[in-house]
């Protein structure tokens, strides 16, 4: 085991004990991960490193990815999974008693719904949807199959932004009136690039799914899939997610907001890129507003958010009294007209910690099966999600909006509540 696998495996087993002494010493939870290029290595190497848990199978369209799972898979735990190229398939297994998405985000729904009504359990990463539609249909499904589902919104299991959370509902800038979202995340362009042949080895028929056939292209493929419509939500529904959920939590909103208006545009690039690289969008509440920008060129900070070296990632929340600052490494509240920093707390471990204790508190609700004991349950997920496509709704009709919170759809606007779905291309139907 390398020394990122075994801080991984002490931090999460600090976090997950209470939850997984209940099945006993012998009783692991059989994990499948999906989609397992990326982000879903990093499933793999917690999951293999967490107590009473075992990564059973790995999913994947591209052989060569699934292959390299495996390696690493027996690397951390010391056994080998099983592999799949098609989800369907794995989900026949008997021993896979949950499932671990890490998908492009359109196959998210899908692959989640299938799996609960295959009475799995589910980690799903964010954002919980591709679209506000399915974000409905995945709670509807987890609570009539009664399955647990966290989605991948690690910052909901991070001591320090937990205890921010707390201290602004307990009035510590007074009257919240607004939040900030930033995701200033420097993204180079994709360039320009043919459409070609499907690598050796890819499924590409089931890499697209529900979204609609369109020829394969590199340009579109590994990780730039998040800047087309078809299949991502550009990066404020990437990187972005995370803080609008932060932005939600800390202002206290388990609804939708009453009105929505985005604006920006793809600057300073030529590239096939289809979402924009910058943006801007605010959500207006009954006593509140959030906001929330992108920028993805070069660009300066803003208020008290740490430079990381390379982005400005995090959140400002104004109160009467003062204001609190968010991000990566720690919160600051000042206070007073003289603005005096009079309270911080600090994150100190490897960000790749975040991950663990999320996955571990996810673990301890599958044994619980109480949905009630996830941080960051299937309902919290929808909300988040559904304000980032709030705002990419409104940047693409190019008009502000208002939304009915109670039945999730837009008022006297058919041409934005026809993008509150997709048409899916059978047999991949989310409905």
């Amino acid at each position: 085991m390398n020394t990122l696998d075994r801080r991984i495996f002490l931090g999460a087993s600090a976090a997950a004990a209470a939850g997984l002494r209940a099945r006993g010493a012998n009783d692991r939870i059989q994990m499948a991960v999906v989609g397992v290029r990326g982000r879903g290595r990093e499933h793999i190497s917690i999951y293999g490193a967490l107590p009473n848990c075992r990564v059973a199978a790995v999913v994947d369209i591209d052989q060569a990815q699934a292959e390299r799972a495996v390696q690493l898979a027996e690397q951390v735990q010391g056994s080998k999974p099983k592999t799949y190229s098609d989800l369907r398939q794995m989900l026949q297994d008997k021993e896979i008693d949950a499932v671990s998405i890490a998908t492009c985000n359109h196959w998210h729904a899908l692959a989640t719904i299938w799996s609960v009504e295959a009475g799995k359990d589910v980690y799903c990463e964010k954002p919980a949807s591709h679209n506000i539609f399915e974000g409905r249909r995945m709670i509807d499904a987890a609570r009539r199959h009664n399955r647990i589902v966290q989605v991948g919104m690690q910052s909901r299991s991070l001591e320090y932004k937990r205890r921010a959370m707390e201290l602004l509902h307990q009035g510590a800038i007074g009257k919240v009136y607004m939040a900030k979202g930033l995701c200033f995340k420097r993204r180079k362009s994709i360039g320009k690039g043919p459409d070609g042949p499907v690598p050796p080895g890819v499924d590409y028929n089931l890499w697209l799914g529900p979204a609609p056939w369109r020829p394969f292209n590199a340009v579109r493929f590994h990780y730039n899939w998040h800047w087309f419509w078809d299949t991502g939500n550009g990066d404020i529904g990437n990187q972005g997610v995370h803080e609008m959920d932060i932005a939600r939590w800390g202002l206290g909103k388990t609804t939708l907001p009453a009105k929505v208006v985005s604006t920006g545009g793809k600057f300073a690039v030529d590239d096939d890129q289809e979402t924009p690289n910058t943006q801007m969008a605010v959500f207006e509440y009954d006593d509140c507003q959030l906001l929330f920008e992108v920028r993805g060129n070069l660009t300066g900070g803003e208020s008290a958010i740490k430079y990381d070296g390379q982005n400005f990632i995090g959140n400002l929340f104004y109160g009467s009294e003062g204001f609190m600052s968010v991000d990566q490494e720690s919160f600051k509240i000042f206070k007073g007209e003289g603005r005096e920093m009079v309270q911080e707390m600090r994150y100190t471990e490897p960000k790749t910690w975040d991950t663990a204790p999320h996955m571990a508190n996810f673990l301890k609700a599958v044994r619980s099966r109480k949905h009630t004991d996830l941080n960051a349950g299937i309902l919290e997920g929808h909300l988040s999600a559904a304000l980032c496509h709030l705002a990419n709704i409104s940047y693409r009709t190019g008009r502000k909006l208002r939304f009915d919170a109670a039945t999730e759809k837009f008022i006297g606007d058919p041409e934005a509540n026809a993008l509150i779905t997709r048409k899916y291309r059978e047999p991949f139907v989310v409905s």
